[in-house]
């Protein structure tokens, strides 16, 4: 690990003139689950820390019936896990992330971490590898081992998405606040994951210079379900082979309202359009099911190694959608 500043500021204003001050070469330090981890194989290299671990005000959870849900960015997943209005309200969530790595890790790893961190991809981890996301030519997971690879969205890049919260969020269509030095914007969970290319070798399009502030989620109206369901290559304590997060409101038999996300098949956390289009005014059961799952894998392209994730994800989103209706 290469020598840093470390600095603690108390005030969120302080922070950002760290983040502008550094051009690019400041990083904010929460959990530290990721970054460290980043740090630690030189994959990343900056010339300041800043501690944003005690800043007042982005830790917590606060629910409103009216306005929804509020995670403050240093909000730690076990906090998600342990939270009853959100066991009750949005139980995506909460399954989400107790599906997250481990016990400790949950009670460290951040709301804004788990969101920003980077792929888990072994050529891109590894710092003898040269890999097409971190500055290299070609991706050599393409043509690799390629079994925990993306079937949907790939190129240049072939990584997939780690994150088991993203796709939960993204399917109760969240928004995150963000802030920098010139002012504070929010931005829609779809809009802020991006699949990367040659001008952004990232998977979101957050600027250096800016600090997550807070996730920000819609009200549910009566009668909406959720569910997020996981398959991995071990019972517990590993990333989605394929994650499946799905929202559902009926009305009678029909579909009034659907979201599907996806995890572990793309670079970034995938939203199921097709899917949702099939769905949403059609009599629920278990064909509709079937050619709804059809649907949110009709792009895919398995590589040559992770063709399994093809039936492995029309079972998952299946037995989700039932569980659903079945409520």
């Amino acid at each position: 690990m290469r020598s840093f500043d470390y600095v603690s500021p108390r005030r969120v204003e302080e922070v950002l003139v760290l983040l502008a001050a550094e051009d690019g070469q400041a990083r904010p330090l929460a959990g530290g689950t990721d970054l460290v981890p980043l740090l630690k194989a030189d994959l990343l290299r900056p010339q300041r820390l800043v501690n944003i671990k005690a800043l007042p005000d982005l830790a917590g959870i606060l629910y409103d019936a009216t306005l929804g849900l509020y995670l403050g960015a240093l909000t730690p997943l076990a906090a998600i896990e342990r939270s009853e209005v959100i066991k009750r309200h949005y139980p995506i969530l909460a399954e989400a992330v107790a599906v997250a790595a481990t016990p400790q890790l949950r009670n460290m790893a951040t709301v804004g971490g788990n969101l920003l961190q980077r792929s888990r991809c072994w050529y891109f981890r590894n710092p003898r590898l040269s890999c097409w996301l971190k500055g290299g030519d070609t991706c050599p997971l393409r043509d690799g081992e390629s079994q925990f690879g993306a079937i949907l969205g790939g190129g240049p890049c072939y990584s997939a998405h780690p994150s088991d919260l993203a796709p939960a969020l993204l399917a109760l269509e969240a928004e995150v606040t963000v802030r920098n030095r010139s002012g504070e914007r929010t931005i829609s969970l779809p809009d802020l994951f991006a699949l990367p290319a040659d001008d952004r070798r990232a998977e979101t399009i957050l600027a250096p210079d800016e600090l997550v502030l807070a996730v920000r989620v819609p009200p549910a109206p009566p009668g909406t379900r959720s569910t997020y369901l996981k398959a991995m290559d071990r019972k517990v304590w590993a990333f989605a082979l394929v994650g499946v997060g799905a929202v559902l409101r009926l009305d009678g038999r029909r579909v009034a309202h659907a979201r599907l996300a996806l995890s572990g098949v793309a670079p970034i956390p995938w939203r199921a359009r097709e899917a949702e289009e099939v769905l949403v005014g059609a009599e629920v059961s278990d064909a509709l099911f079937a050619r709804a799952a059809d649907a949110a894998l009709a792009a895919a392209e398995p590589l040559a190694r992770n063709g399994y994730k093809l039936p492995l994800a029309r079972a998952l989103i299946r037995r989700a959608l039932a569980a659903l209706a079945a409520e």
